[in-house]
C-alpha cells in the first residue's frame, strides 16, 4: 500500500472517518457527477472515437461549433489524450501476456507490470480533465440511441414472455483460464479470463480475485460494481468489500459488461447501459446471469466452500436477480448466501426515480423514440419482478441508507419482509448512497455479520458432505 493510500484508509478508519462517512459528502459526490464527471466522460468517450481528429470529434460529443480558442483547447486536449491511451493500451498488452501466457517471465516482474498498468490506465482515464474547459458546451452527458416500443416486443414479446430463457444460466460452459498470481497484504490476487457465454457482449470477462492466505477451501464472494465504476483500472482506489479477505473469504469481482476492459468504441464504462434503455439493461442483466453462473461454477470446481452472490448499487441488484432465478438453476449453480448494499426493491426505481436519473436525463430521447413513462416503467419492472430467492433470508445481509437519493429505499423493507430476513442482518444508516460505502470502512459490522453467515453456511455444507 502506497503512502497516500495509506493514509487514506487510516483517515477513513478514524474518528474523522465518521465525519466524512455522512449526508454532506453525497450532496458534493452528486454534484461532480452532474457538473463534471459525466460531461467529462462524454468528451473523453468522444476523443475515443476521433482518433485524433478535432472535426470528427466535434461530430461526436456532439458540440455546437466551438470558438477558434476552442478548438485549440480541443488539438491539445486529444493530443494528450491519445498519448495517454497509446500508453495504458501499450503496457496492457504486456500485462496480459505476463499474466496470462508468459509463463517463463521472472514473477518478480509481474507486480512491477501490475503497478505500471494501473498507473497508466489511471492516466488514460484521468485524461478527462484536460476537457475541462468544454464541459460547459455538452448537451447531455448520454449518447442515447433508445430502440422503440416495436424493437423491444420484437426482442422479448408482447408482454415480456421471451425474458425467462435471457436468465438462464449457459447449456455449456465457457473455459476460465487463471492467471498467475501476486502476492498482497492480505494473501494473493489474480485474475479470471473467459469468453462471455452471451451472444450480445461477445467479449471477454475478467474478474479480479482477492484470496486469502492459508485458508483452506475458502468461501467465496462473487460481487457486483455499481454503474460506470471500473475499480481494476484506477490506481489507489479505495475498495471496503476487500476487508473480508482478512476475515478469510475470497472475493471475486467481475467486470460487468460496458465497464472497463469492455467499453464499446466511442463510450465511456457503463455508457452503453443507459444508451439503448431498456433493451441494454436486459442485454446487460441477462449476460450478467450468464457471467456470474460461469463463475460460480468455477467457484465449486476449486473449493468446497459456499459461493455468496453481491454487490454495491447496480451490482447489488444483479446479485439479488440472480439470487432469485437462481432458483430455477441446477441446486451446484445456486448460491449460498447474499450480500446486497445500497439497494432498492427494483432496478426500475433507479431508472425512474433517482439522484442519477435527474442528472442523466433521459426522457427527451426516449420521448423521441415513442416511450412514454406507463410504458417504461411496464417494461423496466420486468427486469426484476419479485420473486422468493433461492437461499433462505438468514442467509441474506442488506445495508441500505435512509438518505439514499440514488437507490431509493421505500419499498426494500417489504422485500426483506417478504425473504424473512432477519433484523439483525438488516442494517440501516442515516446516510446516503455514497456514504454507506466509505462508512463500511470506518464500521465493517456488516461484513463481519456476513462473514458469519458465510461461517455459518460453510458448517452446514461441511454436515451434508458427510451425511
Amino acid at each position: 500500500m502506497s503512502g497516500l493510500s495509506r493514509f487514506t484508509n487510516n483517515l477513513l478508519v478514524s474518528p474523522v472517518g465518521r465525519v466524512i462517512a455522512l449526508p454532506w459528502i453525497d450532496r458534493v459526490v452528486l454534484y461532480f457527477l452532474k457538473h463534471w464527471y459525466f460531461p467529462l466522460s462524454r468528451l473523453w468517450a468522444a476523443a475515443r472515437a476521433a482518433d485524433g481528429d478535432v472535426d470528427r470529434f466535434i461530430e461526436q460529443v456532439p458540440l455546437e461549433q466551438p470558438s477558434t480558442h476552442q478548438c485549440k483547447v480541443i488539438a491539445g486536449a486529444l493530443q494528450h489524450f491519445e498519448r495517454a491511451r497509446l500508453k495504458a493500451f501499450s503496457i496492457d498488452q504486456l500485462w496480459r501476456h505476463y499474466f496470462f501466457e508468459g509463463q517463463t517471465v521472472a514473477e518478480e516482474r509481474l507486480p512491477i507490470v501490475e503497478e505500471m498498468r494501473l498507473a497508466y490506465r489511471n492516466d488514460y482515464n484521468l485524461a478527462r480533465r484536460k476537457f475541462a474547459p468544454l464541459r460547459r458546451l455538452v448537451k447531455t452527458s448520454v449518447a442515447m440511441d433508445p430502440p422503440t416500443p416495436e424493437d423491444v416486443v420484437g426482442r422479448f414479446g408482447e408482454t415480456g414472455e421471451k425474458l425467462r430463457d435471457f436468465f438462464s444460466p449457459p447449456e455449456k460452459f465457457p473455459t476460465v483460464e487463471v492467471s498467475r498470481s501476486i502476492i498482497t497484504n492480505f494473501g494473493k490476487d489474480y485474475w479470471l479470463r473467459f469468453s462471455s457465454p452471451s451472444e450480445q457482449m461477445n467479449d471477454l470477462v475478467y474478474a479480479r480475485v482477492h484470496e486469502p492466505e492459508g485458508v483452506s477451501e475458502p468461501p467465496t464472494l462473487i460481487f457486483g460494481h455499481g454503474i460506470c465504476v471500473e475499480f481494476d483500472h484506477y490506481h489507489l482506489i479505495l475498495d471496503e468489500i476487500t476487508q473480508l479477505t482478512k476475515m478469510g473469504i475470497r472475493v471475486i469481482l467481475p467486470e460487468a459488461p460496458w465497464h472497463g476492459r469492455r467499453v464499446l468504441p466511442g463510450h465511456y464504462g457503463g455508457e452503453q447501459f443507459l444508451s439503448r434503455i431498456p433493451t441494454s439493461m436486459f442485454d446487460f442483466l441477462a449476460a450478467q446471469h450468464q457471467e456470474w453462473a460461469t463463475i460460480i461454477d468455477w467457484c465449486r470446481s476449486n473449493s468446497l466452500g459456499p459461493v455468496a452472490v453481491g454487490g454495491s448499487s447496480l451490482g447489488a441488484q444483479t446479485a439479488k436477480a440472480v439470487a432469485m432465478n437462481a432458483g430455477d438453476w441446477a441446486h451446484n449453480l445456486q448460491p449460498d448466501a447474499l450480500l446486497a448494499i445500497t439497494h432498492s426493491q427494483h432496478m426500475a426505481e433507479t431508472a425512474e426515480n433517482s439522484a442519477l436519473s435527474d442528472i442523466w436525463n433521459l426522457g427527451e430521447s426516449l420521448r423521441t423514440a415513442g416511450w412514454n413513462q406507463a410504458l417504461e416503467k411496464v417494461w423496466l419492472q420486468r427486469l426484476d419482478p419479485m420473486r422468493s430467492t433461492c437461499m433462505g433470508g438468514e442467509n441474506i445481509v442488506s445495508v441500505c441508507g435512509t438518505m439514499d437519493k440514488v437507490t431509493p429505499i421505500k419499498t426494500t423493507a417489504a422485500q426483506l419482509d417478504t425473504w424473512k430476513v432477519p433484523a439483525e442482518n438488516r442494517f440501516t444508516y442515516r446516510r446516503g448512497h455514497f456514504s454507506i460505502p466509505l462508512g463500511l470502512i470506518n464500521d465493517n459490522e456488516p461484513l463481519v455479520r456476513f462473514a458469519a453467515v458465510l461461517k455459518i453456511a460453510n458448517v452446514h455444507k461441511q454436515l451434508l458432505s458427510k451425511a
